[in-house]
């Protein structure tokens, strides 16, 4: 993912950019399957949780997939244009209070961090890598603007820490025998952070 080549035959192919990768995971067909090691789950930008979907979707996903009617969607961005966003996002501002609060985050991760609440200090045997702080910033940025903004704000790292830490942290036995959840230390975290941490 991180070389954007591909190398099959001992011959090395360079992908086009923009390049990146969408993987799934199903966790009832794991079976003969092996887990990634934590190295290239943290190459992942987000890992996002996908729920059931409500009835009201279900039947949207039946209405457009049994019909006779083919749905093509449409591009909307070319790879020039995706590229141009991308350098956009870039020179979007991060204040030194926002920054330091992502930095904060992921060192918090680790059990012994001056940051890290009770839960991560009991329950996390290996926090996050500095990727993961590359990834709240640069997501932040793209967030920001999303939402109509030119600086990353605090709430751009909170609404942000779910969908990039949740990979990166390893739980120790204790943690997975009591089926701690990752997404349950982040949100201690963050509170933990918030009420006692915050950059003034």
């Amino acid at each position: 993912m991180q070389e954007k080549s591909v190398t099959a035959g001992g011959e090395t192919r360079k992908l086009p950019r923009p390049f990146f990768v969408l993987a799934t995971q199903n966790p009832l067909e794991m079976e003969g399957t092996y887990p990634l090691p934590e190295a290239q789950l943290d190459r992942f930008l987000f890992k996002l949780l996908v729920q059931f979907p409500s009835a009201a979707e279900l039947e949207g996903i039946l209405q457009s997939t049994t019909g006779t009617e083919s749905v093509i969607p449409a591009a909307q961005a070319d790879a020039d244009e995706v590229l141009q966003m991308m350098e956009l996002a870039r020179e979007v501002p991060v204040a030194q209070r926002v920054g330091q609060m992502a930095v904060r985050l992921v060192i918090g991760t680790h059990p012994d961090s001056e940051f890290a609440p009770e839960g991560v200090k009991k329950y996390v045997r290996c926090g996050a890598s500095p990727r993961a702080g590359q990834a709240l910033i640069s997501a932040g940025k793209v967030r920001a603007l999303l939402e109509g903004r030119y600086n990353v704000a605090f709430e751009d790292i909170a609404e942000l820490a779910l969908p990039v830490l949740r990979h990166r942290i390893l739980l120790n036995f204790e943690g997975e025998a009591e089926g701690i959840s990752t997404d349950a230390i982040i949100r201690e975290l963050w509170q933990h952070l918030w009420e006692n941490h915050r950059p003034a």
